[in-house]
């Protein structure tokens, strides 16, 4: 079991809002009172969704690429939260999962087919009901005997 809260002390406007989790990741981190991305300050539960949805899927993918064979490379996960203001507020419509990965010895075929497998398996895809697009990439590199590869895009 895992554990969350959020504390909120004063009205609608002003005040505080944090967040804190039980493994101690968040501690008191500020949380926008409504939608970040218009507040511009802390974050907020859209942006945390997106988070553990790109964490899950991650876990996902490495599982189904230890199952299928292949040797530990580099992925990246980005999970996009789309909103949109309906009759009942702010709604989350969709999820569009980036996957950027660089793998020895992966062909574009065995790869594709663990990220839907990963898509499938997810916990946190499984758990919301928001369309989740996908796009995944794998990259080819000639720098696999490096002995620690930074994350893709960061070559400079």
């Amino acid at each position: 079991m895992r554990k969350a809260s959020a504390r909120w002390r004063g009205g609608a406007h002003g005040g505080t809002r944090t967040v804190t989790t039980g493994s101690g990741a968040l501690k008191q981190a500020s949380c926008a009172p409504g939608i970040s991305f218009l507040e511009k300050s802390g974050t907020d539960p859209a942006e945390l969704i997106a988070a553990a949805h790109a964490a899950s899927f991650a876990v996902a993918l490495s599982r189904e690429l230890r199952l299928a064979g292949s040797a530990p490379g580099d992925i990246a996960t980005t999970a996009t939260v789309t909103l949109e203001y309906v009759a009942a507020g702010w709604t989350i419509m969709n999820i569009h999962l980036n996957i950027v990965a660089r793998l020895p010895r992966v062909t574009q075929g065995r790869f594709i087919d663990a990220t839907v497998r990963a898509k499938t398996s997810c916990l946190v895809s499984r758990l919301l009901r928001a369309n989740v697009s996908m796009n995944a990439r794998l990259e080819r590199s000639c720098g696999w005997r490096r002995a620690s590869p930074g994350p893709p895009g960061s070559e400079g």
